[in-house]
């Protein structure tokens, strides 16, 4: 009963895509090349981090997913000016 019960709540519970939330990158198909140059798909996943940041603005910590590029923009622009980008993109509907 209760393995039941977790199962049914890991089903509705949203799994959380592969998208930066800053950057927007995200999973992109293309193909594996062999020697013989055969072709089959694959995907390219993007180089994503679950981090914690503290917004000094609203004074409290918020969880972000970012790629590596997402990190450096982070890094570059400020939290504040790069979380108000990737919301005026629709990266993020709030944060």
């Amino acid at each position: 009963m209760r393995s039941l019960l977790k199962r049914i709540i890991f089903q509705q519970q949203e799994k959380m895509s592969r998208v930066c939330q800053i950057t927007g990158k995200k999973v992109v198909s293309g193909n594996n090349v062999s020697h013989s140059k055969r072709r089959t798909r694959r995907k390219f996943y993007p180089n994503l981090f679950v981090k914690k940041f503290y917004l000094e603005e609203e004074n409290r910590w918020i969880t972000l997913k970012v790629s590596a590029a997402g990190l450096r923009t982070i890094n570059k622009k400020g939290l504040g000016p790069a979380l108000r980008e990737a919301k005026a993109k629709g990266y993020i509907e709030t944060y």
